[in-house]
């Protein structure tokens, strides 16, 4: 299938929006005799925002090489644009494209605190970590209006359940008021991820999530808040971001991050196509460099889905990355005194005040 590139409109990651791989009808751009230019404007390209009433809320994850095993995702799709996001395909379950719908229509989760609320009341529930941002942002542009991470957290809060949470916007700085006490007895901690510290890069590469000079100034206003504070140096792209890693690491630490992890750039189902779609738009000179890298990472492929390798890849290149981030770990003193977050305060959610009479 032919995919039509054209220049991001303001605002937008994808360069392309390829359709679903589960869509039964596929579609093929093609001459259509009226000699349209190849280049023609798009029109503009609002998000939209649909309300769903989800059946369950905490996500369930048995991956070994992720630190958490519960989840929850207050919103599908999300509006920061990351070209590279692991997560875009899911959109394909929704019969949506991975690339400009995952970006322009979103879903939003309007009954996730209710839900919340029911499941950490049942009696199995067994209380671990539940992680905020596993998939997508959890303080994308519209948590603004929606407020459906911050109803979450105060039912958290309520509850003193713990709490990891990783994003790129410093809307996050808005829910210190939950997160400081909350730090205080050991049940929150916020993760930032960083890909890049140079401002055009990042600006094509995730165009709606927070400038990063803004974001070390959140990892400085968590850090003097108290809230245990990590930086992500999230995805590492080979010849884009990956000679910079250091220079991520320092300065957030200079913020006052003490925890610091890294992935490696993954590019899994559609991903790819819309990745070398927009490596062929703002940096075709680099393009095969950087793909032709990704694979000597990834053992020949351009994705591997294995565990233990998916986050890290494999040979020589991705040897020396890691060996890499160890050393500037440790020259930095990130990661020295990593305390776990504690699950023994956790009590089950109040019943109404009817059943409380029983």
């Amino acid at each position: 299938m032919v995919h039509r590139v054209f220049d991001a409109p303001k605002g937008r990651g994808a360069t392309i929006n390829p359709q679903g791989r589960f869509e039964r009808q596929m579609r093929e751009s093609i001459a259509d005799g009226w000699d349209t230019p190849p280049d023609e404007e798009l029109p503009k390209l609002d998000t939209t925002v649909t309300e769903e009433i989800a059946k369950s809320i905490i996500a369930r994850n048995e991956s070994p090489d992720v630190g958490f095993n519960q989840s929850i995702n207050p919103y599908r799709g999300c509006e920061h644009g990351c070209v590279y996001c692991y997560a875009r395909p899911t959109h394909a379950y929704l019969n949506l494209s991975p690339g400009l719908d995952f970006e322009t229509k979103l879903f939003a989760k309007v009954n996730a605190a209710q839900l919340l609320r029911a499941e950490l009341g049942h009696p199995n529930y067994r209380c671990e970590v539940i992680a905020l941002g596993a998939n997508t942002d959890p303080y994308q542009p519209i948590e603004r209006e929606l407020r459906i991470t911050r109803q979450v957290l105060e039912v958290l809060a309520e509850c003193d359940h713990p709490l990891g949470i990783a994003t790129k916007s410093s809307m996050v700085e808005r829910d210190l008021d939950l997160l400081t006490p909350m730090a205080q007895r050991r049940l929150a901690s916020v993760h930032v991820s960083i890909t890049t510290l140079d401002h055009e890069l990042a600006r094509r590469l995730e165009p709606r999530a927070t400038a990063p000079q803004r974001r070390l100034q959140t990892i400085k206003k968590l850090s003097d808040a108290d809230v245990p504070c990590g930086v992500l140096v999230a995805p590492v792209i080979p010849f884009l971001t990956d000679s910079t890693v250091e220079q991520v690491l320092e300065a957030a630490r200079e913020a006052g991050a003490t925890m610091a992890g890294y992935v490696l750039l993954r590019l899994p189902y559609e991903v790819k196509d819309l990745f070398k779609a927009w490596l062929e738009q703002y940096y075709p000179l680099k393009a095969s460099h950087v793909m032709s890298r990704v694979r000597q990472m990834r053992g020949g492929k351009e994705y591997d889905s294995e565990f233990g390798r998916r986050m890290r890849g494999e040979g020589e290149f991705a040897d020396l990355l890691a060996q890499r981030f160890k050393l500037a770990c440790q020259r930095l003193g990130f990661n020295s005194n990593r305390k776990a977050l504690d699950t023994s305060r956790f009590r089950p959610p109040q019943r109404d005040s009817q059943m409380n009479l029983f």
